[in-house]
């Protein structure tokens, strides 16, 4: 394995989580207050509105489950691998989760819960689309396994063991990639309300391009 990362694969993840930080407190700062790009939170609110009979939250809830799953399943049927590497359909699961971001945008401004769901499907198609790199997981909207990354390598460094350099990077990256976005997007939301979607989308879309004529001229 190798223990310097590419700096292509830096500059993405970055990018990517930045992209997920932005779009999820935009979920949080919404009419439904609706975290959209992990669904541990979502899950466990979900059990909580079966238990009490909450019908509504429990379609609600559900629907971002399954809309975030839908998106990761989708992301599996374009891309076709599990390993990050060049070559693959990158450019066109961007393009996609820009467009689903875009619709997302106009619904929510017209308090359409289905916005909501369809940015939570942009997050499945994004999550999936880069699982693991060289050996090491990379996950771009949740930051729980690069908290715990980041834990277990600090405590091999307490204890004076080797550390793998690669997993430090990522988990350092993924973490202040999303925090920048949630800062940048709740500056943002204050502004220019649900069309702060449009952001990430712009960024996605953008990337999805390049990415699509790179792979062109490089084939």
């Amino acid at each position: 394995m190798i223990s310097k990362l590419p700096k292509w694969v830096g500059i993405g993840a970055w990018a990517l989580a930045f992209v997920a930080g932005m779009i999820n407190v935009v979920g949080f700062m919404s009419f439904e207050h609706q975290a959209v790009t992990h669904l541990t939170g979502t899950t466990s609110m979900l059990g909580a509105a079966i238990a009490e009979g909450r019908s509504r939250d429990v379609m609600g809830l559900g629907l971002v489950i399954v809309s975030f799953l839908a998106g990761a399943m989708l992301s599996g049927v374009i891309i076709q691998d599990s390993a990050l590497r060049l070559g693959r359909r990158y450019g066109a699961v961007l393009v996609l989760e820009s467009f689903l971001l875009c619709v997302a945008a106009l619904l929510l401004k017209s308090h359409h819960t289905t916005g909501m769901y369809l940015a939570a499907g942009a997050c499945g198609l994004q999550n999936a689309m880069a699982t693991t790199y060289s050996g090491a997981v990379i996950r771009t909207t949740h930051l729980s396994g690069m908290f715990t990354d980041l834990g277990i390598s600090l405590g091999h460094l307490l204890r004076g063991l080797p550390v793998e350099p690669r997993r430090l990077r990522i988990s350092w990256i993924i973490i202040s990639a999303f925090l920048a976005g949630g800062i940048g997007g709740a500056t943002a939301f204050h502004w220019w309300s649900y069309n702060t979607l449009f952001i990430p989308a712009a960024v996605t879309g953008l990337a999805g391009m390049a990415y699509g004529i790179y792979r062109h001229t490089h084939r």
